[in-house]
């Protein structure tokens, strides 16, 4: 399953349209979520709801032995852009990490 969380764009086709972080994250913990791309400007919230799976995502990765799927993002501002490439190189590297680890 691919998942696209935007509460103003519409899903491409093949993608399964989710408006807010709460769709997001009880999607991603079925384990059926093979690639997900993430919007930063959702709602009021200045940090942004996409970031907020994000952090989601890193939590589990180190807490629960989450393997995450493919992360894209596609947010047109560029700060929020950034941090939340940031993000996903981090929860990669952690990922390396942790494979194999017990």
């Amino acid at each position: 399953m691919k998942v696209y969380l935007d509460d103003e764009r519409t899903a491409p086709p093949g993608w399964q349209q989710v408006r807010w972080p709460e769709e997001a994250i009880q999607l991603l913990k079925t384990g059926l979520v093979e690639e997900i791309s993430l919007d930063h400007d959702l709602g009021d919230d200045a940090r942004g709801t996409g970031y907020d799976v994000l952090l989601w995502i890193e939590e589990a990765v180190v807490t629960r032995d989450f393997d995450p799927p493919v992360i894209q993002v596609h947010t047109a501002n560029p700060p929020a852009r950034n941090r939340m490439v940031a993000a996903v190189r981090t929860i990669q590297r952690l990922t390396e990490c942790y494979c194999g680890a017990d």
